[in-house]
């Protein structure tokens, strides 16, 4: 078998350097240490900027984990991930998954398509009307919650799960922020949208203020008064200009309001070249939505582009329908592999017919007598060496009509300027409380600029923080992980199979009590699996499940919306769910009992058996030979003191 197809590899060729002497002890197969079982977060988890538990939910999925009776596995999945983000079928399809960079599936061939899973578990959610239930008692708490985007109802959901009642002062005339607003309905159905959205305001108990603007229809001093804590999720709705001379020219536009624009419905068409400056996910839907919205050759000076942006007029359907392909080019000052964009996002704009031109640093917008911009002047840069060295001599001008800025974002502070930190955004602490305001915590954008999923684990930390807060609690640390972990405590009571009350006196032969888990260790909290840990030979190659995607060639590209994946069937997200490694907790695959000498390593009872408790040791049996240990392939077995 040639290497490259080999799974896994305990010695490499010319490998002759012994593990750390105080590492593996053993003399004649025999030593004095004996399995444990250790509980660690896997790196799709630990990526996870939400912290979903992924894990958790595909072992549900691949039927490892068994839901309630008469109850279907799709919600049994859902109600697991949706304890760290209410946003399923969206995240699905938007999220740029770091997760699936962090899988450790990835030593072996590719990594677990746990974007395709999520979003087949999120459609059938919706499909069937699944409900997130009201809260089993109000604490009679009231939160203001600034920003009906992404985090502020993340923070209401998280609220309302706790019993606090809470109100979403939102500055337009819906909720939804940069999910509305700044990313393409092809991306997001705004069916799909809606539903997730109204799935949290049904909760009840959420109190939603549209076309009212902190700041300005209400200050912070009247929330303070009314509310018991603040909720900040304005997030950066802005974009930030160029920094280069010219680029204050009208035709020069930011990212932020081109899509607000698109997604209001506004703006319908283009005219001549447009150049998209920057690299990022942003950039990537602006120049998509450009060759989508087509370009017109004749065009009125009240129809121009610039004027729809900048809200001072709308285009007309009459003249929507006389659009050609738009000429569309990306400028980026790197080269182009070096774009945070999401790598399929970068592929598809090329396939639909964008230009990318890389390595070119902008340098000056060259205005017309009009005061427009006409061209873009830029100097090619070489990155050979790590840094940016400029060619100098070689520049040049490209011709354009209009100018996207997509290099940035910012908050706009208008009328609560004492929420900036000077950047356009606001301070916090590690339990995103902000500094030196009591009461008041934030999450999202107005952080940092990120992704959905980033803003949603802020409001997830923040409501934390902030229900000690509303309880006159000390509010806690945050832990090493900071995820969802999986609780085998919160399992065996699930399952009426947890530990007897421990009055907590001095007692001898514990290891036939009943009041603790025996012979198990919980380091999720502070500890990340790595694929070194866990035994990659015992997983074959099985190509991933991929959703099908619509692939939109530049002549196809023109006033096409389609939705570009396809989902899952279940068939499909079963057996992509069963490629999971379930790096850092039982998978029930029987090496174990099967390769252990001395049958000391046994399956426990049916009536004891819950997920990531299937099997246990006698000691008496053991011998310490660690073959246990070496064939597990999840690394879910640790060798430690008897």
């Amino acid at each position: 078998m040639n290497e490259v197809n080999l799974t896994f590899r305990r010695y490499k060729d010319d490998d002759d350097a012994h593990v750390r002497w105080n590492q593996d002890v053993i003399q004649s197969g025999e030593s004095d240490l004996c399995p444990t079982y250790i509980h660690r977060t896997p790196p799709c988890q630990g990526s996870c900027p939400s912290g979903h538990d992924v894990r958790g939910w595909l072992s549900i999925v691949r039927g490892l984990d068994k839901p309630p009776e008469g109850m279907r596995w799709e919600e049994y999945a859902f109600q697991r991930m949706t304890e760290a983000n209410p946003f399923p079928a969206i995240m699905g399809r938007v999220c740029p998954a770091p997760c699936q960079d962090g899988c450790n599936r990835n030593e072996v061939e590719n990594h677990v398509g746990i974007n395709s899973v999520e979003q087949y578990i999120g459609d059938w959610a919706r499909e069937n009307n699944l409900t997130f239930p009201k809260p089993e008692k109000e604490t009679g708490k009231k939160v203001a919650i600034v920003g009906g985007g992404p985090a502020g109802l993340a923070a209401a959901y998280f609220l309302r799960r706790r019993g606090h009642s809470c109100t979403i002062f939102e500055s337009y005339n819906t909720v939804g922020g940069m999910m509305c607003f700044g990313i393409p309905g092809y991306r997001i159905p705004r069916d799909v949208l809606d539903h997730e959205v109204n799935r949290i305001l049904d909760m009840g108990g959420i109190e939603v203020k549209t076309n009212t603007r902190v700041g300005t229809d209400v200050t912070i001093e009247q929330l303070e008064k009314e509310y018991d804590a603040i909720f900040w999720g304005v997030g950066a709705t802005s974009g930030k200009a160029l920094p280069i001379t010219g680029a204050e020219a009208p035709n020069c536009v930011d990212g932020m309001a081109f899509l607000r624009a698109f997604n209001e419905g506004r703006l319908q068409h283009l005219s001549g070249r447009i150049l998209v400056i920057g690299g990022g996910d942003t950039a990537m839907d602006v120049a998509a939505v450009a060759r989508r919205i087509g370009h017109i050759s004749q065009i009125h000076e009240k129809d121009r582009p610039e004027n729809v942006i900048l809200g001072q007029t709308v285009h007309d359907v009459v003249s929507a329908a006389r659009r050609k392909g738009a000429d569309v080019w990306l400028v980026y000052r790197r080269p182009i592999s070096k774009a945070p964009a999401t790598k399929h996002e970068l592929e598809a704009i090329i396939s639909e017919g964008v230009e990318i031109h890389e390595s070119l640093a902008p340098l000056e917008v060259v205005l017309g007598e009009d005061g427009r911009a006409k061209a873009l002047k830029v100097v090619p840069v070489d990155w050979s060496s790590g840094k940016m060295v400029v060619k100098e001599g070689e520049e040049f001008e490209i011709e354009c009509s209009m100018i996207v800025g997509a290099t940035g974002q910012k908050g706009d502070y208008t009328g609560i300027e004492e929420m900036d930190n000077g950047k356009g955004l606001i301070d916090t602490n590690r339990s995103y409380q902000v500094k030196s305001k009591p009461g008041h915590f934030v999450g999202g954008d107005a952080v940092k600029p990120h992704l959905l999923t980033t803003a949603i684990g802020h409001a997830a930390i923040a409501v934390k923080s902030m229900d000690s807060h509303l309880n006159s609690k000390e509010i806690p640390d945050i832990p090493k992980v900071n995820v969802h972990h999986f609780s085998l405590l919160q399992e065996l009571q699930d399952h009426s199979m947890g530990p007897e009350d421990y009055d907590h006196e001095q007692i001898w032969g514990t290891n036939e009590s009943n009041f603790a888990v025996h012979n198990y260790e919980d380091r999720s909290p502070s500890e990340i699996i790595s694929c070194d840990k866990l035994f990659l030979g015992h997983f074959e190659h099985e190509p991933i499940n991929l959703r099908q995607e619509v692939k939109i060639t530049s002549e196809e590209v023109l006033s096409n919306f389609k939705e570009r994946f396809l989902g899952l069937t279940e068939e499909k997200a079963v057996a992509e769910a069963n490629r999971c490694m379930s790096c850092g907790m039982c998978f029930e695959c029987n090496n174990c009992v099967l390769y252990c000498p001395q049958t000391a390593v046994f399956r426990v009872k049916k009536d004891k058996h819950v997920m990531g408790r299937y099997v246990d040791t006698d000691y008496n049996k053991c011998v310490g030979c660690y073959i246990c240990r070496d064939v597990c392939p999840t690394g879910y077995i640790h060798m430690g003191l008897l």
